[in-house]
């Protein structure tokens, strides 16, 4: 008689299982994080993502804005030119660095302006890197402060940041906590987390909020990796825990771009799978300015490709007024 061990009965369990992605329902909401580019080639490579993930009919997409608003008038022109030429709807990063509440209410204003109606407001990073943050005499003190400086302008729809692994600088989860919900209590819609890694993190998160009473959407901020030292690098200064699996799994594959793909696939897929199976139907991707592996993600969770009304509208009606644009953000 052959004896089976409590190993290899769970692995005869999960072979014997329907497939992890079987005809998913394709129930969830989506939506993808770009960053303004630098250079035209950098530009062709962020609208041919655009271009690829709009399909998929993401409730909105956001750009980045630089440490220190080093990226000011590029995010603005990014921004409103998605608005203006696509089908979604673009939401701006702001942040509250190195500018007076003046300049930033300026900003905010060219947005509305330019028919943005989504804000993500984040305290921001200070342009040297590991340089302590310091609030501008002149400007908002953090994003709390931020969100009621919108909430007053116009109502505009506002997401803020999350940290599931805490912010490094913050000295622990309650601290992070009542951060989050004065950001909250001061108009903000949601809140996007910080990348992580295992399920378990986001799953003890969201038990965290519920227990401090916090009833708001939490999106689940997913990060592909499709580079790895950049990752570490990205991991290290945001308190996200790369798992030593994980680690293991990239190993021998800086030479194998191809395989390193498939690799950070499956990786998003799996856990994007095990959310889904924890109750999450809303994910926010980080995209890096790429499409291939949040598209196949998407593709995996069951999102189709849909054609969309709103983008036939907008490419046959006349341009809006030059009032708004990147050209004249300051």
């Amino acid at each position: 008689m052959t004896t089976i061990t409590i190993p290899q009965l769970a692995e005869a369990r999960r072979a014997l299982e329907e497939p992890l992605f079987a005809d998913l329902a394709g129930d969830v909401g989506i939506s993808f994080e770009f960053f303004p580019p630098k250079s035209d080639k950098m530009d062709a490579q962020l609208w041919d993502a655009i271009r690829t993930l709009e399909p998929l009919g993401p409730d909105f997409v956001s750009v980045t804005y630089g440490a220190g608003g080093s990226t000011r008038e590029r995010t603005h022109a990014t921004v409103a030119r998605i608005q203006r030429e696509t089908s979604m709807n673009a939401a701006a990063h702001l942040t509250c660095v190195e500018a007076t509440k003046a300049e930033i209410d300026q900003v905010a204003e060219e947005y509305w302006a330019a028919g943005v109606r989504h804000i993500v407001a984040l305290r921001g990073d200070m342009p040297t890197l590991g340089q302590p943050y310091q609030a501008h005499p002149g400007g908002y003190e953090n994003a709390a402060a931020l969100v009621a400086g919108l909430a007053r302008l116009h109502p505009f729809e506002i997401s803020v940041a999350a940290y599931p692994e805490c912010h490094p600088e913050s000295g622990g989860h309650d601290v992070d906590l009542d951060n989050l919900k004065r950001k909250l209590d001061a108009g903000a819609t949601r809140a996007i987390t910080q990348f992580f890694f295992s399920p378990e993190a986001y799953f003890r998160f969201r038990d965290r909020v519920a227990a401090a009473g916090i009833t708001a959407q939490i999106l689940p901020g997913i990060l592909p990796v499709s580079n790895v030292a950049q990752t570490r690098k990205f991991a290290n200064a945001c308190g996200a825990e790369i798992p030593a699996w994980m680690d293991r799994l990239f190993e021998g594959l800086d030479d194998h771009p191809a395989a390193r793909q498939l690799v950070a696939a499956t990786i998003a897929a799996e856990m994007c799978r095990r959310l889904y199976a924890g109750g999450v139907k809303d994910f926010h991707f980080y995209t890096l300015n790429r499409a291939e592996l949040a598209y196949a993600i998407c593709h995996m969770l069951g999102v189709r490709a849909k054609p969309s009304e709103k983008g036939r509208a907008r490419r046959n009606s006349p341009p809006p007024p030059a009032c708004g644009r990147g050209e004249s953000n300051r």
